[in-house]
């Protein structure tokens, strides 16, 4: 970004011989225009050169640039959004189209960054901040073919960016290709030694790897890097590097059994103030697990070994008909663990005779394929949120982990939660907080280090969709019959790299019970489900072909991937 400020400190170095008051020559000029100047002296300065009225055109649009910058540094991408659009209006840059970018992707909105990205490489000659920029929003969209192609343009540019070898290096974890990961990583330590960045991605891949040691000591010094030397990078926001150094650090805690410290990490995680997405995401994610590692008996033994033997533990009240769950002994990495629930036996709405028939089949269709399964039927919201922590917990140190639920589910505000079978929705009362959160499940499992499937047998034919509405009326929430596509999960929640998410019918649609012993679905999924050496995505193809005949077009499974190469279920 600095070389792109250039053009405009030499604009602003001719901006103050305009009419203008003294004290704006003077005083707010400098304040506005300097690079260094603190975030809200320079949005105080360059607001009051906007309210003198005294400059017009690219002058003008030069002012409202450098406010844009400032905002920023502050983490308040709307305002920086409102006043770079304001600049283009007035004069279209290169540097402004590329802040406008960067503020998008900080906020998410990745497609409308690509856009300003492109739209910012038409305004001047090629640019390798510009191109590490679009990098990141094509890796942040899990386009990572493309996010190396223009990460290996900005290396061109600047064969000693620091930066952009690291993201490059994260991108080719994301496609499975560790040693070139590890590789591009370790040259921009050799290039920058006192950056904490390139040491929080190497962190990841030693986790990948199963080094936990190095893993949390790169995590260490990372963290002591960015408390000693802040990044003063303003396209850096506020905060994002320290947050994703602790997050990093309390998963590789976590999955050596540390819990303490792992407990350390994520509280410190979530008493830091985030702006950006990405932080947002680490602290949904440290906040699941903070809960988890925190309700825990007893931590996980250091370096435990490989369960030997199926493990149990007593059912939870109304687990009827559940085959034995895993134990809180760790997964070794390398496990691939199932969790299944189907809830039928609705105690306040009409109840399905279908889910837990579903539930028993697809159990037994991955148990016979080596998966260890938790499998739970007809459970309560305290058998159920019991069922779905263990799990998450144990999951921290799997390979491979499959989430499936039959049953009544819902979307209110756009999230998706799934009914336990004694919820009594009515008006006036905590609706959410009897359900369980979709959102906090994904969180839970949102680890780039892990492939998690999430399948979704829901919603089926919501009898509770008007209840749900009727009781939105007096509370603000907006009820439909459908479960959402995961386009928005709640506040930071992301669809993780790694991650499959497949519904039994289109985003917002209705799921068929079936007139058979199961439902469409899940009568075409364990069929599909262990068929040797078929591509998980393929799987879901031929599922989804035979639902749509056997319900003559009237359901249409659907599903949203970011996995990031071929996954089996059954081996080849």
């Amino acid at each position: 970004m600095s070389r792109l400020l250039v053009a405009l400190a030499l604009l602003a170095a001719t901006l103050w011989s305009a009419p203008a008051s003294a004290q704006s020559r003077n005083q707010l000029g400098p304040l506005c225009t300097t690079e260094t100047t603190p975030a809200d002296q320079m949005v105080d300065a360059c607001g009051k050169i906007i309210a003198l009225k005294a400059f017009r055109g690219e002058q003008l649009a030069t002012v409202y640039f450098w406010r844009a910058v400032g905002w920023n540094k502050k983490g308040d991408y709307a305002k920086v959004i409102a006043d770079a659009t304001e600049a283009i209006r007035l004069q279209p840059s290169q540097s402004v189209y590329n802040l406008r970018g960067s503020a998008y992707y900080d906020k998410g909105d990745y497609d409308i960054a690509i856009a300003d990205f492109d739209d910012a490489l038409k305004q001047g000659p090629p640019s390798g901040i510009i191109f590490h920029n679009r990098g990141n929003a094509w890796r942040g969209k899990g386009d990572y073919t493309k996010a190396i192609a223009d990460y290996d343009m900005s290396i061109k540019a600047d064969p000693r960016s620091a930066f952009s070898f690291p993201n490059r290096g994260i991108s080719k974890e994301a496609l499975g290709d560790y040693d070139g990961a590890l590789a591009d990583i370790n040259q921009a330590i050799r290039l920058d030694p006192t950056l904490p960045q390139p040491l929080i991605n190497r962190t990841s891949i030693w986790r990948a790897k199963g080094d936990l040691d190095r893993a949390i000591a790169d995590g260490s010094e990372a963290i002591r890097l960015a408390k000693e030397k802040p990044p003063v990078n303003i396209m850096t926001p506020p905060n994002s590097v320290l947050i994703s150094g602790y997050t990093h650090r309390a998963l590789a805690y976590e999955a050596k059994g540390d819990y303490a410290r792992a407990r350390e990490d994520y509280n410190a995680t979530l008493a830091i103030v985030a702006s950006d997405a990405g932080s947002k995401a680490n602290q949904a994610t440290a906040k699941v697990r903070l809960s988890l590692v925190t309700d825990a008996a007893a931590p996980i033994p250091r370096d435990a070994p490989s369960p030997t033997t199926q493990p149990t533990t007593a059912p939870a009240p109304q687990q009827t008909g559940a085959a034995p769950a895993p134990s809180s002994a760790p997964a070794a990495r390398g496990t691939r663990m199932a969790l299944i629930i189907g809830n039928g036996a609705y105690a306040h709405v009409k109840p399905l005779p279908n889910p837990p028939n579903d539930a028993r089949a697809v159990a037994r269709s991955l148990r016979d394929i080596g998966f260890t399964v938790s499998e739970g039927v007809d459970l309560d919201r305290a058998a159920m949120q019991k069922m779905t922590r263990d799990f998450l917990r144990d999951a921290a140190r799997a390979q491979v982990a499959v989430v499936y639920y039959a049953g009544h589910g819902v979307q209110v505000d756009g999230r998706n939660y799934l009914i336990p079978v004694d919820v009594e929705l009515k008006p006036g009362t905590g609706m959410t907080e009897a359900m369980i959160d979709m959102d906090t499940i994904m969180a839970g499992l949102d680890d780039q280090v892990r492939t998690n499937i999430l399948i979704f047998d829901a919603c089926r034919n919501n009898p509770m969709a008007q209840r749900v509405a009727s009781a939105g009326v007096n509370r603000g929430i907006e009820g439909a019959s459908g479960l959402a596509a995961p386009t928005s999960l709640g506040a930071g929640a992301t669809l993780g790299a790694g991650t499959l998410i497949a519904f039994a019918t289109a985003p917002g649609q209705v799921a068929l019970d079936g007139e058979g012993a199961n439902s469409p679905f899940s009568a075409a999924l364990s069929r599909h489900l262990g068929t040797p050496g078929l591509e998980v995505q393929q799987m879901l193809t031929r599922v989804r072909a035979e639902v749509v005949s056997t319900t003559k077009n009237k359901q249409v499974p659907w599903s949203n991937s970011s996995l990031l190469g071929e996954v089996y279920l059954a081996e080849k």
